[in-house]
């Protein structure tokens, strides 16, 4: 999936996309996306402008993003304005190694299963082989009247 196409499964825009390709996907199974880190990112002004480093969290949310799409073509449909997907949960993250300017996260996300609206991943974030980040992510889909407009 090229960027095009990524758009039509994820609501996010810059600078909160952080898939830039999808290199394979199987629905109900496991998807294989990429985010090219680039010295332009916003966040790297300040974290940190002597040694630019990508938030342990933004890695995290490419890999919840990653896992939407995967969602997604599960289900056969694709993102709407009705409906919202959440993070639920975040367990056993780990980050083994700075990601920086230059790298190509890789990112690898595989359904452990589903059950009542609740999405379970296991998600991996690769730089050239090496495993960067892990974690078992939780998720779910909720329509815009469920998940209510109210706010903190």
């Amino acid at each position: 999936m090229d960027i095009h196409q990524v758009l039509e499964y994820l609501p996010h825009r810059y600078p909160f996309l952080l898939i830039d390709r999808v290199l394979s996907c199987e629905a109900g199974k496991r998807i294989h996306a990429i985010k090219n880190v680039t010295v332009n990112e916003p966040f790297f002004s300040g974290h940190f402008p002597h040694h630019p480093v990508m938030p342990g969290v933004l890695i995290i949310e490419a890999l919840a993003q990653a896992a939407a799409i995967l969602s997604f073509r599960t289900m056969g449909h694709k993102a709407d304005d009705r409906s919202v997907y959440y993070f639920v949960g975040i367990d056993h993250a780990r980050f083994k190694r700075p990601v920086g300017p230059g790298d190509t996260l890789v990112l690898e996300v595989e359904l452990k299963r589903y059950a009542r609206s609740m999405w379970i991943f296991s998600a991996t974030a690769r730089v050239n082989d090496n495993v960067v980040t892990e974690a078992e992510l939780m998720c779910t889909i909720r329509s815009i009247d469920e998940a209510g407009k109210g706010g903190n």
